[in-house]
């Protein structure tokens, strides 16, 4: 399928509701993008239903409200719906109340954490864990916790114990503004895998995935919205774009962290047979 190239404004026309990754849409690392504050304006003013999906495991949707608000945009913290929000849910469906946790990530990383039942444990050599969730580069020291997260998995595995591995954040890089890029929870759980793959070869325990392109946030927020008529902006075809594709839903592609190329379709790859169903050149509502 080749991509056809469309318009806010058309899509806004087309469906009953919109759904927004974050970064790279609508902000960076170094704060709003252009556009975004013109975009999420019209929606309210169409009172079109959108929610803003993101795998950012770093924030709460109150944290990540009043970012926006320090912007000078206000959005309804029931409208976002974070990768982090995902952890409850998967240590309570796991029966990992009171499991010892190695939590990389920030302070609201670690709440989640604690509102599924999970006991988390300082960074610390020789640590005793049950779980580990990857959730962010920041919040931990980037070499050092890794260090330490893998070294204990190790040790959890020596001893014939299956740790849980969880990653709300499967995104590898992300944009930090101003040309600039970082690695982040994606990128650090691929060292993790690697490192065991070396150390026990055919038996080495994987990272369960909740964040996109996973269908789970898309359901809760079309759940939320009360519609499956929606279309998914985003600006990464490995996760916005496949996870949009596999809950069925429209994505269109705003040029970014990925930019839409034909060989794309035929290549090897993550990305290898992920098309958009529309390429958006801004995100400004008034420009065609």
């Amino acid at each position: 399928m080749t991509p056809s190239l469309t318009t806010i404004r058309a899509l806004l026309d087309r469906y009953d509701g919109v759904l927004l990754d974050a970064y790279g849409v609508l902000v960076d690392g170094s704060g709003l993008l252009p556009g975004a504050a013109a975009l999420l304006a019209e929606l309210d003013r169409r009172a079109v239903p959108f929610a803003i999906v993101t795998n950012d495991a770093s924030r709460s949707s109150t944290t990540y409200a009043a970012r926006f608000a320090g912007y000078g945009v206000a959005v309804d913290p029931e409208r976002i719906v974070t990768s982090g929000s995902l952890l409850p849910a998967y240590f309570r469906e796991r029966g990992l109340a009171g499991a010892r946790t190695c939590v990389l990530g920030t302070a609201d990383s670690i709440g989640y954490v604690r509102e599924g039942g999970g006991v988390p444990v300082a960074l610390a050599p020789g640590m005793a864990i049950d779980a580990l969730a990857i959730c962010d580069n920041a919040g931990t020291p980037f070499v050092a916790g890794l260090e330490l997260a893998f070294s204990a998995v190790v040790r959890a595995v020596e001893a014939g114990r299956a740790p849980a591995l969880v990653l709300p954040n499967p995104d590898l890089i992300f944009p930090r503004g101003g040309g600039e890029y970082g690695f982040t929870a994606g990128a650090m759980a691929l060292l993790i895998e690697a490192g065991l793959a070396r150390k026990f070869p055919g038996r080495a325990p994987r990272f369960d995935h909740l964040g996109k392109p996973a269908p789970h946030l898309f359901a809760e927020a079309m759940r939320r919205l009360g519609t499956t008529r929606v279309v998914m902006i985003g600006d990464q075809l490995e996760t916005d774009i496949a996870g949009a594709q596999a809950a069925g839903i429209d994505a269109a592609l705003v040029a970014g962290v990925s930019r839409w190329e034909p060989r794309r379709m035929t290549g090897d790859g993550a990305a290898a047979g992920v098309a958009p169903t529309y390429l958006l050149a801004t995100i400004q509502p008034g420009d065609s």
